[in-house]
């Protein structure tokens, strides 16, 4: 078939929004604290500081080292910002969180099914999502259906470019090493749709329970849930 494989989007398309405000980013906001306090001197946490500092106001990098980090990714988190530091540092502390058991990916009752299906007729599968490749592995690694990753053969994010330019969706074609007529965008958002249409890949509109409403007279094909794909 001419659009084997599957790129897909995260949010509102394998994973309810609500997991990643109502539980991700809480669980972030409560644990940062802590975390940094007690790993700031490992060089891995270490370096998520260091980038996360980067994105200090003059005032903030007057605070001591630990205290301007826990400043700056509380108003960024406040703020909804995706700045590369605080998506290192959220990433290492779902980590902790998926490890340690208290958190569990999200994913729609459909997606474990579809995944072994796509795989089994060797459809290849790969996510694009603004989360780090960190925090896509581990949702799926810790997934409330179990450990989806061994389906997946990549990953990527917003280092590849931003989901609504058609140049990240090339970008990701060559990294995978799939032509873009053989690949189908899935995602709950129009216009990263509409981008990866521009690059030449097919797309798919999600209309998951819960996902902002769509307009009507759509271009794009639009489904409820992975069944039909």
């Amino acid at each position: 078939m001419p659009d084997s494989c599957l790129l897909l989007d995260i949010e509102g398309t394998t994973t309810a929004i609500s997991f990643v405000y109502d539980v991700l980013f809480p669980y972030a906001k409560r644990a940062i604290p802590a975390f940094v306090t007690a790993h700031a001197a490992t060089s891995e946490v270490g370096q998520a500081m260091d980038l996360v500092l980067q994105d200090a106001s003059d005032d903030e990098r007057r605070l001591p080292r630990t205290d301007a980090v826990i400043t700056v990714t509380r108003r960024q988190m406040a703020a909804d910002v995706k700045a590369p530091g605080l998506k290192t540092l959220q990433g290492l502390v779902w980590r902790h969180g998926y490890e340690s058991g208290e958190i569990k990916g999200h994913v729609y009752p459909d997606v474990p099914a579809a995944f072994a299906a796509w795989s089994g007729a060797k459809r290849p599968i790969a996510i694009y999502s603004s989360g780090s490749v960190l925090a896509q592995q581990l949702l799926f690694r810790h997934s409330i259906a179990g450990d989806l990753t061994p389906f997946i053969s990549g990953h990527y994010d917003t280092t590849s470019g931003a989901k609504q330019s058609p140049a990240s969706y090339l970008t990701i074609c060559s990294a995978w090493g799939r032509p873009p007529g053989s690949v189908t965008f899935c995602t709950d958002v129009l216009k990263e749709a509409e981008a990866a249409r521009t690059a030449g890949l097919n797309a798919v509109l999600l209309m998951r329970p819960g996902n902002p409403p769509l307009p009507a007279g759509l271009p794009v094909a639009v489904h409820g849930d992975f069944s039909r794909m």
